[in-house]
């Protein structure tokens, strides 16, 4: 894998040494996908046949066996690594051992470099801690703001950390982009909103993958125990280097909002026949539409938030940390008038990590453009 293929759109880095000794042994492995909408499979046909996670999942069963491959879309439409970081052990890591999990954020992340950082390293760190004999990928998607002819921001800082932790990556927006200015792809013809492929724009995603992964999987040459393998070992502890931002999301989690230690006038509610984008887990979660219910909830660490089920309904709380103040925190946008979705409502990060308790208090207050004052807590958030 040499030359301008790899150097333009592959970076190699440390390879995939603990899922292909894995297939040396032809034991069975477990690959993990967690990102945005891409990943989750929008614009596809059948998220489950014919998105580039699914494509990539079938190449796969079929170069190695059905029944010795099992893979998990932890793709959710609209999220960043923040929430990606937060929500690695509960979507990911809770499923067991993981051989090989692929990173998509590219496109979702904003402008906020110290934000994509502290998210893309949270996941990392977090993955390589937690669960040390798992091969990570980053992929970076293609949008209008990721197909130029330099390094765009998004994709950018992401491989800052990928390098900085000798992760691999396998850069999508690039290799499109070469091919547009070939004149070989039109990115309308790809996806029509310019960012969630079609069928062809996900098949051209799966195929620039699968030529990664015939190589990096190549098992002709290997031996086990060879030193580009790694170690194998479940007790394997990974020394990480040190933290290129202190307030990394390496700790995030996110719990059920059954851990509450107080609460008054909320009740517990889960979505029917309501309009629901962007989240195919449990919909169970606290609601209120009284004026000053609260609830409270104490964690460990450096930073707190809740998730919340945001819609056409949603009104504004306030949330105050231990004894400070409270503030007031407006979450409706154009978005809520569509459907209920989950948005996080992050707050502020503090240097030392230790207990504190957070309180969340409805204003009985709204945007001029919601139908009601609804709150409804679905996840609890810690880092």
């Amino acid at each position: 894998m040499t030359g301008t293929w790899s150097n333009h759109w592959v970076n190699l880095r440390g390879g995939l040494p603990r899922i292909k000794a894995k297939l040396l042994r032809n034991e069975p492995i477990v690959v993990a996908f967690i990102g945005g909408s891409i990943t989750e499979g929008a614009g596809a046909s059948d998220v489950n046949t014919t998105s580039w996670r699914a494509l990539t999942e079938s190449y796969l069963k079929a170069r190695f066996s059905l029944e010795k491959v099992t893979c998990i879309n932890a793709g959710v439409g609209g999220t960043t690594s923040t929430f990606g970081a937060h929500r690695l052990q509960a979507h990911v890591l809770s499923q067991g051992e993981i051989d090989l999990l692929f990173v998509e954020f590219s496109v979702n992340d904003g402008e906020d470099r110290e934000e994509s950082i502290r998210g893309m390293e949270g996941i990392i760190r977090q993955c390589r801690r937690l669960s040390p004999c798992t091969d990570i990928c980053l992929i970076y998607t293609a949008a209008d703001k990721n197909l130029t002819d330099h390094t765009p921001h998004n994709i950018a800082v992401h491989e800052e950390v990928a390098a900085y932790y000798a992760v691999p990556s396998v850069n999508f927006a690039a290799r499109v982009y070469t091919l547009m200015q070939n004149d070989e792809v039109r990115w309308g013809d790809l996806a029509s909103d310019r960012v969630h492929p079609n069928d062809v724009g996900h098949a051209l995603y799966a195929a620039f993958l699968r030529e990664y992964l015939d190589e990096a999987l190549d098992l002709k040459e290997a031996t086990i125990g060879g030193k580009d393998l790694g170690s194998v070992n479940g007790q394997e502890i990974v020394q990480l280097p040190p933290p290129i931002n202190q307030n990394n999301y390496e700790n995030a989690d996110m719990s059920e909002v059954d851990f509450v230690d107080g609460l008054g006038g909320f009740e517990w509610r889960a979505l029917s026949s309501e309009p629901l984008m962007n989240w195919r887990y449990d919909t169970r979660h606290l609601y209120t539409d009284t004026l000053n219910a609260w609830f409270s909830f104490t964690l460990h660490g450096q930073s707190a938030g809740i998730l919340l089920l945001c819609g056409p309904d949603s009104g504004i709380f306030e949330f105050a940390i231990d004894d400070e103040p409270f503030q007031s925190v407006h979450m409706f946008d154009d978005w809520c008038l569509k459907a209920y979705r989950p948005i996080m409502a992050m707050f502020p990060i503090h240097v030392e990590r230790q207990s504190r308790r957070i309180t969340i208090r409805h204003t009985g207050k709204k945007d001029q453009g919601s139908t009601g004052t609804s709150l409804r807590i679905l996840k609890l958030l810690s880092n």
